[in-house]
């Protein structure tokens, strides 16, 4: 489906057959997924939060910045969050049985970046809506990953980077969060991990791609019925 040029997949990961682990004894059982239903409409920022973007810093979270090293011009160096966003990703790595942990590729993503990655991916015809949000330049509705409430992540096993169905930025039905649960293998079983893992922080997922997540955002306003938290965001200087 997808002609567009490399969104730093290469990043992602090894699949938990090259593992020698017994996958059956060291994934710990949780919940099938909820039903996931897309929001028709999102609030606008009214009162945006004034909460700075913090570098993702923690012992059991590993970073790559997967568009800057896939050669995409406007990528930054750095990976931010807002700073209560962090609190609660450091909450779930924290709250990972041991060896698990958090593979970040992706976190605030400046506008021009935005605008490069739109334009590659609907340069296929084919391609659905919602995989890449619009380059919106209005403050009450900035892209999700220009609030610095959203985050592009996967599990870490023993610091193993896992690959959970699909590669990163996989643009097919395959990569939607729910596309295993009828199917029992232990990428469905590690992304309900993930999945439950972040909701009990307060993260929701975006429903195309396992490896989306956002608080605070306006999606994450719409489904939680709260207002959203964050307007664009700019890491500090």
């Amino acid at each position: 489906m997808r002609a567009v040029p490399d969104f730093g997949q290469q990043h992602l990961s090894t699949h938990p057959s090259a593992l020698s682990v017994n996958w059956l004894a060291v994934v710990p059982p949780v919940a099938e997924l909820p039903a996931l239903i897309e929001p028709l409409e999102f609030p606008r920022v009214e009162r945006p939060s004034t909460e700075s973007l913090v570098p993702i810093e923690h012992p059991r979270i590993s970073v790559v910045e997967a568009y800057r090293e896939a050669g995409w011009s406007a990528a930054q160096r750095g990976m931010w969050l807002r700073s209560s966003a962090m609190q609660r990703l450091a909450n779930v790595a924290d709250g990972l049985p041991e060896p698990w942990g958090l593979h970040v590729f992706d976190a605030w993503r400046p506008l021009d970046l935005q605008a490069e990655l739109y334009a590659a991916a609907y340069a296929d015809p084919l391609l659905p809506p919602g995989f890449v949000s619009e380059p919106n330049e209005d403050p009450q509705a900035p892209p999700p990953h220009l609030s610095g409430g959203t985050l592009d992540l996967t599990l870490t096993y023993a610091g193993t980077p896992l690959s959970l169905g699909t590669s990163f930025d996989d643009f097919t039905a395959a990569a939607r969060a729910d596309s295993l649960e009828s199917s029992p293998s232990v990428e469905r079983e590690l992304r309900r991990m993930l999945f439950w893992a972040m909701h009990a922080e307060g993260y929701v997922v975006l429903d195309c791609e396992w490896w989306h997540f956002e608080y605070g955002t306006r999606r994450w306003a719409a489904i939680m019925g709260s207002p959203p938290l964050f307007g664009p965001a700019e890491p500090p200087k």
